[in-house]
């Protein structure tokens, strides 16, 4: 090796660790990226794959074995863990109205074990399946790819990593949680709404009827049946929540 390599070597190795801070920070938290499903392996070769790729968009003079490159590599992997994190409040909003209209047919009782979000309803993890799908379809992966390297012109490395603005952004998106999740629930729960009121008038027109045990499996019909007509909105739903997660994502990167 040269002495002109080995100059050289502190500036590759401050490349490398910074990209693969930010990519570490970003994986850890986006979702598909993040799924416990996919086996470890596989996801530190992705991560290890994608560090070397924007290896040589992050150029820097400070030396990685410093206490400023120790400071700036804890700053790239928030700055990732942070568009991640934007990303994954999308999809808990849509798993969060699959819990709502669960709990409008009666299927809270329904619950299974999932590896990344514990026990949660079956509807969760069918509208979870669904955007995780519609998100892979419209290459939003390769959206969030490309994002991170231009991230690197924009926001370069050893630039301050969190600003008061950007953390109130994030704080801010974070009601989003709530109204995409009244989004995404709403045409399923506003049939159900009509179902329950149309119960309440027959038990107050006939109260000897025991209503449990008719309206249980009524419920749980219609339900599937209203459930099955809002699953067009839903698409709709995740794009514009999407949409407001990318506005977001291009503002914290400087893009």
């Amino acid at each position: 090796m040269t002495a002109l390599d080995l100059a050289q070597l502190p500036a590759w190795l401050g490349s490398l660790f910074w990209s693969l801070g930010r990519v570490s920070g970003l994986c850890l938290v986006a979702p598909v990226f993040s799924s416990t499903v996919i086996p470890a392996r596989i996801r530190v070769g992705v991560v290890v794959v994608l560090s070397l790729v924007l290896a040589p968009l992050a150029p820097t003079t400070i030396d990685p074995l410093s206490g400023a490159g120790v400071a700036t590599l804890a700053g790239q992997v928030v700055i990732g863990a942070m568009v991640g994190f934007v990303l994954k409040l999308v999809f808990e909003a849509v798993s969060f109205g699959g819990e709502l209209v669960a709990q409008s047919m009666s299927l809270g009782f329904a619950q299974v074990v999932s590896p990344g979000a514990g026990q949660s309803t079956v509807l969760s993890q069918f509208y979870l399946l669904l955007v995780t799908l519609l998100f892979l379809v419209m290459d939003g992966h390769l959206q969030l790819i490309a994002l991170l390297a231009d991230s690197f012109h924009a926001l370069p490395p050893g630039t301050p990593a969190v600003s008061a603005n950007a953390l109130h952004a994030v704080v801010a998106f974070g009601t989003e949680l709530f109204a995409g999740a009244v989004r995404v629930a709403l045409p399923a729960m506003t049939s159900l709404l009509v179902v329950n009121i149309g119960f309440a008038a027959i038990s107050r027109a006939a109260p000897s009827m025991n209503l449990f045990a008719v309206g249980f499996p009524i419920t749980v019909s219609l339900g599937f049946i209203a459930l099955w007509l809002s699953l067009r909105s839903l698409p709709g739903a995740f794009q514009a929540l999407q949409g407001d997660a990318w506005s977001l994502m291009r503002e914290l990167m400087g893009s």
